[in-house]
């Protein structure tokens, strides 16, 4: 089974409780179970992870590298200025493996500070705006592109 890191940044753990008419009401847990489930459909292992701290982010773009897996990544704020997030993200793609950035909402219908991405220039593929759905399209696009 090919191996799948899907991370997330910062307030995303707080799906379901934060801005449901952005976010929609579908929570954290609950994600982590339909990524699995639609990993499954497709021979994926998809490991789900969230946290607030972006070097923790770095530390697994990073692992993805070397444990040869590819990734799924919501940058959630980091998306706009991370610079450091968006140098670990091209060793992943430059290593070969795919990386595909993935927003719930739509980035460029919102305030103007969201419509730029450091790391969409280095990913495989950018997703938005089609809620929690962004995910089942990153995994059925990763699993497209592997096929």
């Amino acid at each position: 089974m090919t191996s799948v890191l899907l991370l997330n940044g910062p307030n995303l753990g707080r799906l379901g409780v934060r801005e449901p008419d952005v976010y929609g009401s579908t929570s954290y847990a609950e994600l982590v179970r339909l990524a699995a489930r639609w990993g499954d459909e497709h021979d994926l292992a998809v490991d789900v992870r969230q946290t607030d701290d972006e070097s923790e982010i770095v530390h697994w773009l990073h692992e993805a590298v070397d444990t040869r897996a590819h990734v799924i990544i919501n940058p959630a704020a980091f998306t706009h200025y991370s610079y450091a997030m968006r140098d670990a993200a091209a060793q992943v793609t430059k290593s070969g493996l795919l990386l595909v950035e993935v927003h719930i909402s739509n980035p460029h219908a919102r305030e103007t500070f969201r419509h730029t991405s450091v790391i969409s220039g280095v990913a495989t593929g950018t997703i938005a705006g089609f809620g929690l759905g962004s995910y089942r399209l990153a995994v059925q696009a990763l699993a497209d592109a592997l096929a």
